[in-house]
C-alpha cells in the first residue's frame, strides 16, 4: 500500500524515511513549506518522492494518510482530490505506536501529555526512576542518564511523536557508535516521553497532567481534550478527577486512576497539605490504584518536595499516581520527589543577594495559570510581581484581552515586559509599568531589596542564551 505523510514541520520526514526503510512506498506532502537541507536530502535517499494534493488524482486502489492530530484539513478535504481511492488515516501518534511495536517490551514506559506541567512531570519522574537510568524526551531536551548522571542526546528537540522514536535511536547511536564494534544492549532501563498533543499509546502508563485551557487546535476543527484522548490508548492512564469527568465520560478503559486535589473520589487525593515555597508537605491518600502488574493497590504517603502552588501539586498528584501505577516503591517515590528542586526553564527558586526570585517560565502562558502563580506568595507587598513573554513559542495562541483583563482586576503591582508584556500593556484599562528588557526587571529587584515572581512565556532554550 503506498503511505503519503503529511506534515514535515513536525516530525514527518522521521516517519517517512522510518516506513521507508521497511520497504514501502512512501510519499510526502510538505504542508507548511518548510522542508530544506538534511531533511530534503533524507527523502532523497530513500527514494521518497515529494508531492501536493492535487497529485492524488493519479494514484489507484488503496493510499495510507499519516497525519499530525493537529492537521488543518479534514479527512473529507483530502478525499476530494481523488475520491476513488480507498483512504485510510492514522495520526503520526498511532504511526510511531506501529513503528516502535516491538520496542521496549521489558521496561517501564510512560508518556505524559497536558496543557500544563508536562515537563515538570517529566523530570519529577526521572528523580523517582534515576536509579534506572532512565531515557528522557522533553521539552528541555533528549536526555539519557547513566549512573545519575545526564548525557545530553540532543538539546533543541520539539516534542512531536516522531522525536519519540529519534530519542530512542540517538541512545542507540550513543550506545553503538560507528566502527565500535560488538552491538551492544540499552543504556537505559525506563523511558520517558512528553508529548503536547497526545501519546502514542506506547506507555506502560499514560499520564494526562490536566486540561486546565482545552485550546483550538486544527483549524478549530478539533481541541486540546480531543488530542490528548490519545493517551487512553496506553496501558494504564493516570488524569485528574474534574478533567475526567468534564471530557472523558464516554472512554471505556478498564484501568484508569483518577486524582485529584479536592474530590475524594478520586483514587488518589490529597488529605493533608501545607504549602511553602521551600518545600510543600502532602498527606496523600490512594484507593484501588490499577497496576502494572495487575495488582490494585492502597494506602497512604507523605511527600515533601518543591511544590509552591496548588498547580504544582497537582502535578505532584499525578506523578505519585504513575509512580504507583508501576509498582515503584513508596520509598523511592518519597526520596525521588524530596530531590525535586524545580527545573529551569518552568518552576524554580533562586536567592540572589537579599532577593527571592521565582521563575514561573513556560511557553504557555495563560490567566489560570498566572493567577495560580501569584497564589503562591504569602506576602504579595514584598514582591515585584513581572508579566511578559515572547511570540513564537508553540503553536498554543495567547489570548492577550484575558490577561489585559485579568490584570485590571488585580490589586497588586504589575511590571510588564518582554513583546508579549508590550502587547498586553495596550489591553488593559489601567497605567502599567513596561521594561522593556527583562533582566532589567531582575535588576531592579534586586537593586531595591525586592522579591521577585517573574512570569514569562518562553522557550527556556531561547532565555538562557541571552
Amino acid at each position: 500500500m503506498n503511505i503519503l505523510i503529511i506534515d514535515m514541520t513536525h516530525g514527518g520526514v522521521k516517519i517517512a524515511v522510518s516506513y521507508a526503510k521497511r520497504g514501502h512506498e512512501v510519499y510526502c506532502y510538505d504542508i507548511y513549506n518548510t522542508l530544506k537541507g538534511i531533511n530534503r536530502r533524507m527523502l532523497d535517499i530513500y527514494s521518497i518522492e515529494l508531492i501536493q494534493l492535487e497529485d492524488l488524482k493519479k494514484f489507484h486502489d488503496e493510499i495510507e494518510v499519516i497525519y499530525p492530530i493537529h492537521l488543518p484539513l479534514t479527512q473529507d478535504e483530502i478525499k476530494k482530490y481523488n475520491p476513488h481511492l480507498k483512504y485510510t488515516f492514522k495520526t503520526h501518534h498511532k504511526a510511531i505506536a506501529e513503528l516502535l511495536n516491538d520496542w521496549g517490551k521489558d521496561i517501564d514506559k510512560i508518556e505524559i501529555t497536558g496543557v500544563k506541567g508536562k515537563t515538570s512531570c517529566a523530570f519529577m519522574l526521572k528523580e523517582i526512576l534515576i536509579d534506572d537510568n532512565p531515557l528522557l524526551l522533553s521539552s528541555l531536551g533528549a536526555l539519557v542518564y547513566e549512573d545519575k548522571n545526564e548525557i545530553v542526546l540532543q538539546k533543541n528537540i520539539s516534542i512531536t511523536p516522531a522525536n519519540i522514536k529519534e530519542t530512542i535511536d540517538l541512545a542507540y547511536k550513543l550506545a553503538n557508535p560507528i566502527c565500535g564494534g560488538e552491538i551492544k544492549g540499552r543504556i537505559y532501563d525506563c523511558a520517558i516521553f512528553e508529548s503536547s498533543l497526545g501519546a502514542s499509546g506506547i506507555g506502560d502508563v499514560g499520564l494526562l497532567t490536566n486540561i486546565v485551557e482545552d485550546y483550538s487546535i486544527a483549524r478549530n476543527n478539533s481541541s486540546a481534550s480531543i488530542a490528548k484522548k490519545q493517551v487512553f490508548n496506553c496501558d494504564i492512564v493516570c488524569c485528574q478527577k474534574e478533567d475526567l469527568d468534564m471530557h472523558y465520560m464516554d472512554i471505556n478503559h478498564q484501568k484508569v486512576n483518577s486524582f485529584s486535589l479536592k474530590d475524594k473520589n478520586a483514587n488518589l487525593y490529597v488529605e493533608n497539605i501545607a504549602y511553602s515555597l521551600d518545600e510543600t508537605i502532602m498527606n496523600i491518600e490512594y484507593d484501588n490504584i490499577n497496576t502494572k502488574n495487575g495488582e490494585l493497590v492502597s494506602g497512604n504517603i507523605e511527600i515533601k518536595t518543591f511544590a509552591p502552588g496548588s498547580h504544582h501539586a497537582l502535578n505532584v498528584l499525578g506523578v505519585v499516581a504513575t509512580a504507583l501505577s508501576l509498582n515503584i516503591d513508596e520509598s523511592r517515590i518519597i526520596a525521588g520527589l524530596e530531590n525535586y528542586k524545580g527545573i529551569p526553564g518552568r518552576t524554580n527558586k533562586q536567592i540572589i543577594d537579599n532577593s527571592t526570585i521565582i521563575e514561573e517560565i513556560n511557553p504557555g502562558i495563560n490567566t489560570k495559570a498566572i493567577e495560580a502563580s501569584i497564589s503562591m506568595l504569602n506576602n504579595k507587598t514584598d514582591y515585584i510581581i513581572s508579566i511578559g513573554g515572547d511570540y513564537g513559542i508553540t503553536c498554543e495562541e495567547i489570548d492577550e484581552d484575558a490577561v489585559g483583563e485579568l490584570i485590571d482586576n488585580l490589586n497588586e503591582e504589575i511590571i510588564l515586559t518582554g513583546e508579549v508584556g508590550k502587547s498586553i500593556s495596550n489591553k488593559t484599562n489601567k497605567k502599567i509599568t513596561y521594561i522593556e528588557d527583562y533582566k532589567s526587571v531582575y535588576n531592579l529587584a534586586i537593586e531595591n531589596n525586592k522579591n521577585l515572581l517573574f512570569i514569562y512565556r518562553s522557550d527556556y532554550r531561547k532565555l538562557s542564551e541571552r
